[in-house]
């Protein structure tokens, strides 16, 4: 594979370098693929949390918008390996007004130490604990606020829940969800009005607004108040990751059919032609097989809530709900994975739609090296399950 990545590099095929406004992002804080602190500090600048447990020690850094990138052709040359997803960090001129942009570069790209110097006046970034935030960050497949807290705490460090929030579109889509979810406990609870109800309880813990209203919860789970906040976000997680994995399994057959279908345009050499034939069973494989991983670490908090709901039994989503973060790490990284296959089909099929040129051979086969490479896990497993 490694002589055909080099062969496409070397290739005549350019990607145009869309201009992305960074506008859209003005009311995105955390989503899978994008961790906006700019946003953070329009809206909680004077929260106390805020100063007291900032993100980053830097006060650029901690207005920055972080986010995962797909390394174009002509970008794969700030790398010396042959990385494909890397983290990008963007610093804006004036959060108030993100369509006037803002200069921006790659974590661990060649001469990364001398940007940090030059963008944001380090004297010494390989003593910044800034800095080990931001390759904490570049290691992780997805920026999605469970995954990153969680990440972080195992390193001692504890940013204010502010800077950890999902965004009003995630929190949106998944009010009907939540709602559904939450509504076999409102019935047992008080077996009247349950869509309003449940709906209004769902919201509550979704926004994180742990008023009077959840005490009767708090009390039943025996918790205090520190504990149910992070239980309560820990429950947020879970809700988060089993509405990704519920919404994937649709969004992911467009893509397993289309792995076995699409047909680039042009002619293929022997070596594309031999990859994609044996890539595209490889991939389908390692989507189906990422996907069944999450879904088996779900049934955990589902045997949990079941215990909650039908048994009236506390104890099992308690235990669940202080252990629960231990699962972060697995489920953030089978979710983001699968979140960046998704996403990144669709915007470069979109492409493709609307009477629109189609991929070629060349260009085809480097998304599926990307999804390799993002797949490396499953597929790996899968292969020496196999010998």
């Amino acid at each position: 594979m490694a002589a055909l990545a080099k062969a496409l590099t070397q290739s005549h095929f350019k990607t145009t370098r869309e201009v992305r406004n960074l506008g859209n992002l003005t009311f995105t804080s955390a989503t899978s693929r994008v961790l906006n602190l700019s946003q953070v500090y329009v809206f909680y600048a004077d929260d106390p949390t805020y100063k007291e447990q900032p993100f980053f020690e830097n006060s650029q850094l901690n207005r920055a918008i972080i986010l995962k990138h797909s390394l174009r052709v002509n970008e794969r040359g700030l790398y010396h390996n042959q990385r494909r997803q890397v983290t990008k960090v963007i610093l804006p001129f004036d959060p108030h007004d993100l369509r006037l942009g803002g200069r921006s570069f790659f974590i661990d790209q060649i001469g990364f130490d001398q940007t940090l110097k030059t963008y944001l006046n380090m004297d010494d970034p390989g003593k910044s604990p800034d800095v080990r935030i931001l390759k904490y960050l570049d290691q992780l497949p997805s920026l999605d606020p469970f995954l990153v807290r969680d990440t972080l705490a195992r390193k001692g460090v504890k940013p204010a829940l502010c800077y950890l929030r999902l965004s009003s579109a995630d929190l949106t889509r998944m009010a009907s969800f939540t709602s559904a979810e939450i509504e076999r406990l409102v019935l047992e609870a008080i077996g009247v009005d349950a869509g309003k109800a449940s709906l209004k309880l769902g919201n509550k813990i979704l926004s994180d607004k742990l008023d009077l209203e959840l005490r009767p919860l708090q009390k039943a789970l025996g918790m205090s108040d520190e504990e149910f906040r992070d239980g309560i976000f820990s429950w947020r997680g879970f809700l988060y990751y089993k509405w990704r994995h519920v919404e994937l399994q649709d969004e992911l057959r467009e893509v397993l059919t289309g792995l076995g279908s699409y047909q680039p345009s042009g002619s293929f050499d022997e070596l594309t032609k031999d990859y994609l034939r044996k890539a595209r069973p490889r991939i389908a494989r390692g989507v189906v097989d990422t996907l069944t991983r999450a879904g088996r670490t779900l049934h955990s908090y589902d045997t949990a809530y079941n215990a909650l709901v039908r048994s009236r039994d506390p104890a099992p989503f308690r235990r669940f709900l202080f252990n629960g973060l231990s699962l972060f790490a697995e489920l953030g990284n089978s979710i983001g994975t699968l979140n960046h296959v998704s996403s990144f089909w669709t915007f470069r099929m979109q492409k493709t739609q609307n009477g629109r040129k189609q991929l070629s051979s060349a260009e085809f086969a480097d998304i599926m090296m990307d999804f390799e490479a993002s797949l490396a896990h499953a597929i790996k497993n899968r292969h020496s399950q196999n010998n």
